[in-house]
């Protein structure tokens, strides 16, 4: 039997998810978003009828034993990704923009991998795996994936890190994360790094892959397993999202706000392996798609429409200027008057042209993804639907993730953009999920 899952900073249940579908018993978890808790409450526990089990709280006030029934006393293994906030070059960003005195060390979310370690050897857990962003490798010149190692190390386990990307294990996504993964040594069991099923066409390199030689002299860094090997292409946009509802072909269509529980139907039946993966993650085809819900940017819709597929804000800041200075001509508005400045205002974006060349980027169907990040719920100007004239919804952000058609979101718009922005891509998890499973699985035979 599998050891047990205790699932700490869950979020949604992205990496919760993909160790469900290979195999283990998720029995335990901690998540401090009400929001968030939920949406993996109702995923995790009430589609099957059980009674909740994570805890909705915080980390750094709950005592590991709280867990130790849940476990039976058993070996289990602790999975989770501490707030990436402290490390991401979003969130120093905003921390520096708090003041000067706000440097990133003094971020206490950046020390939280502490406590996830806490529960590792107070649980006496057979093994661990540990998600973040590569910027994690210099926490004010700290390799926090290094660091963590050595700790495991010193607890009697064999430990590794790496940087896995998602595109690499079919999700239409390129998004690079760092894995720690981490067995007790008495055990005798090794677990190796997931086989990328994935590969670009292109030869195109990320830009951490490009730095992976330069983590190699460091003790516990393990270059990933190649591409080369790999049978299908990276999976695009467009496989992800042409089956989807059509839900606002042009600009003057009218704008409907769509709950997140309302369903519609598919505009097609699934085209592709992506599709059908997406359909029948739980073992029965879905019927139809939830969450369809969009932002009603009205003044931009004009703008997408005329941006092209990989255009950016620089693109759309001219787009936008020309649809003004038309609409002022028609109207027989004089430069410089007050109503020429005020429809300019009402036009125009105000964005920094120099500061956020990739606020606005349309995707393009031919290519992944870039990075989804939790901002998509202020705006979803980063993420820009490739062919109707409006930013991405709930739904198609899901799929970018490869969150299955059937996970509900039972929130607002806003909060499952951030969820679904911070998770781990399901797909990814369910890689080093499988992996980890073939090495248990392998010690009992």
């Amino acid at each position: 039997m599998l050891p047990k899952i205790i699932d700490l900073f869950s979020g949604c249940g992205g990496l919760t998810l993909g160790f469900e579908k290979a195999g283990f018993d998720i029995v335990a978890g901690i998540e401090l978003m009400q929001a968030a808790c939920q949406t993996i409450t109702y995923n995790l526990d009430y589609r099957y009828g059980r009674s909740q089990t994570h805890i909705c709280g915080d980390i750094r006030d709950i005592d590991p034993q709280v867990f130790r029934e849940k476990t039976e006393n058993e070996n289990c293994i602790v999975i989770g990704g501490p707030p990436c906030q402290a490390y991401s070059i979003a969130g120093r960003a905003k921390l520096r923009s708090l003041g000067e005195d706000r440097i990133i060390t003094r971020d206490s979310r950046g020390y939280l991998y502490q406590d996830f370690l806490r529960f590792v050897y107070e649980l006496n857990a057979s093994a661990v795996v540990m998600e973040n962003v590569p910027e994690s490798t210099n926490f004010g010149g700290t390799n926090i994936p290094e660091v963590v190692c050595e700790s495991l190390e010193e607890h009697g386990f064999n430990a590794c890190w790496t940087i896995l990307n998602a595109a690499d294990f079919g999700v239409p996504q390129i998004r690079e994360r760092v894995f720690v993964m981490g067995v007790r040594s008495d055990l005798g069991i090794e677990i190796k790094l997931p086989v990328p099923t994935h590969f670009s066409e292109e030869g195109y390199q990320p830009a951490n892959q490009k730095r992976l030689n330069s983590f190699s002299k460091l003790k516990h860094f393990i270059i990933p397993n190649s591409t080369q090997d790999a049978v299908s292409p990276w999976v695009t946009v467009g496989e992800a999202f042409s089956d989807l509802p059509v839900l606002f072909p042009s600009s003057d269509s009218k704008y409907r706000l769509v709950k997140l529980n309302e369903e519609l139907d598919y505009k097609c039946g699934p085209q592709n392996a992506y599709q059908r993966k997406m359909r029948n993650w739980y073992g029965m085809e879905s019927l139809c798609s939830s969450a369809n819900a969009f932002r009603n940017t009205r003044r931009d819709f004009p703008i997408f429409e005329k941006m092209k597929q990989g255009d950016n804000y620089i693109n759309a800041s001219k787009i936008a200027d020309d649809l003004f200075e038309t609409e002022a001509k028609v109207v027989g508005y004089k430069p410089g008057s007050p109503e020429y400045i005020k429809l300019r205002k009402k036009m125009v974006p105000v964005y920094d042209r120099d500061k956020f060349e990739r606020k606005w980027v349309k995707l393009s169907e031919n290519r992944p993804s870039h990075t989804l990040v939790a901002h998509l719920s202020k705006d979803t100007y980063s993420h820009i639907h490739p062919v109707e004239p409006r930013g991405i919804s709930v739904r198609e952000a899901a799929r970018i993730q490869s969150f299955p058609d059937d996970f509900f979101f039972d929130c607002s718009m806003s909060d499952a953009f951030e969820q679904i922005g911070n998770a781990v891509p399901p797909l990814l998890s369910l890689a080093v999920a499988n992996s980890v499973a073939e090495a248990f699985k392998e010690n009992l035979k």
